[in-house]
Order: C-alpha cells, then sequence, then structure tokens
C-alpha cells in the first residue's frame, strides 16, 4: 500500500468560519511533521501551532495530518445539502 501524507492549517475565526490552508502532500508522516514544524515559527501559524488529533481535541485551530491512500477514492458517498 502507498500512502501520502497531507498537512493542513485550520484556524477557526471568530464567528466560527473556518480558515484552512493547505501545507503540503509527504511521502512519510515524518516529513509531514518536518514541515509542520518548518512553520510553527512564522506568524499566524505560531499562534496555534499545535498538531491536532480530531477525536480528542475541544480546539480545533491547529495543524492536522492525513494520510490517504493512493489511487483510492477518498469520498466514495453521495452528499446532501440542508
Amino acid at each position: 500500500m502507498k500512502t501520502v501524507f497531507v498537512v493542513e492549517h485550520l484556524h477557526v475565526l471568530p464567528g466560527g468560519q473556518e480558515n484552512v490552508k493547505f501545507i503540503g502532500v509527504y511521502r512519510s508522516s515524518e516529513a509531514a511533521h518536518a514541515a509542520i514544524e518548518r512553520r510553527k515559527v512564522h506568524p499566524g501559524f505560531r499562534d496555534h501551532p499545535r498538531l491536532i488529533d480530531p477525536i480528542t481535541d475541544d480546539d480545533e485551530s491547529g495543524f492536522y495530518i492525513g494520510e490517504y491512500e493512493l489511487d483510492k477514492d477518498q469520498w466514495d458517498e453521495g452528499f446532501v445539502t440542508v
């Protein structure tokens, strides 16, 4: 199985609007973590430098790493707008 690691940064703005920045796609978890370390010192990112665990963290602002299998659909259902 070949996977890639996608790094994004989420900042929740006043009023609840989400501002997502796409950081990059990396070949390994180590490279993804290194990318986060390089960004943590820059304005904005340094205010929300944490790596977020979406399952356990209440504060949503910070970096996210997603692991994705190549050549596989990641969304295989439809959607409904309410």
